[in-house]
């Protein structure tokens, strides 16, 4: 993984982690730090080296503190749609990956932050992270899905409440309305839990784990129906190698060995 600005990239026993590293900047968005993400993102896609990735924001201030207002302060109403476009593309690429991604939240995961926390597949918090969606402070709205995928998270009622008023909330709150998996004491602590998660999950068929991706998404797309992808992924499953491998091992009473093929 090449280097890159705004972002850390390490690689360790196939896990990707993923430092947005503007400190200075609270690890705000910019058109530069999505721009990588996209570029990181096409690599892990195709990458069979990486099987997993754990997002995380430099230092214990912020994890994402939003986006960057000097940017959005030059919008107009063409590149503002462009904009908005842009960041959706980039988060669904991360939504839609076929490998496990989980954000490490640690302090404040604002706007663009909390928008780029909800596109990953899982979220554990540190005790001090604050959550919210606080836009229409600035006279506009979540652009980057967040209309969508809070309403999905947290309900239709809460979301309103939370992007109408801009108020924060912190992670024990955010964890009782489903947008955190698990809150921890520190940042370490944290990371250790997504790596506990990360190992038990690269455990598993590799196939098997994209395809539940494919299907949990379509659970909100009105287009596609729901109940059908999970019968074609199914299909999917059983053609693979991975599939005769799990069953095969089972029966033998041994720990399968899971080729993702």
């Amino acid at each position: 993984m090449e280097d890159f600005r705004n972002i850390l990239a390490q690689e360790k026993d196939g896990v990707l982690y993923l430092t947005v590293n503007r400190e200075d900047k609270m690890n705000a968005l910019n058109f530069a730090t999505l721009e990588e993400l996209r570029e990181i993102f096409d690599v892990v896609i195709d990458n069979k080296s990486i099987k997993a990735v754990i997002i995380t924001g430099a230092g214990e201030k912020a994890f994402v503190a939003g986006a960057d207002i000097s940017e959005i302060a030059e919008l107009n109403e063409v590149n503002a749609r462009k904009f908005a476009e842009n960041g959706q593309e980039i988060f669904s690429m991360i939504e839609n990956c076929h490998k496990p991604v989980i954000a490490v939240t640690n302090g404040y995961t604002l706007g663009g932050g909390c928008e780029l926390a909800m596109a990953c597949h899982m979220r554990i918090a540190t005790a001090n992270a604050k959550f919210g969606q606080p836009e229409v402070n600035l006279g506009i709205i979540p652009g980057y899905g967040g209309t969508q995928r809070l309403t999905i998270l947290v309900g239709r009622g809460k979301a309103n409440e939370l992007m109408m008023t801009g108020d924060m909330i912190g992670a024990e709150e955010a964890k009782s309305l489903g947008l955190v998996n698990h809150v921890l004491s520190t940042k370490e602590e944290a990371m250790a839990m997504a790596e506990q998660i990360i190992a038990k999950i690269m455990s598993k068929a590799p196939l098997a784990i994209g395809m539940i991706v494919d299907c949990v998404n379509a659970v909100y797309l009105s287009e596609e129906n729901g109940y059908q992808t999970e019968a074609n992924s199914f299909a999917r499953c059983v053609k693979s190698g991975d599939y005769k491998e799990g069953t095969t091992a089972f029966l033998e009473k041994r720990k399968p060995v899971f080729k993702g093929e």
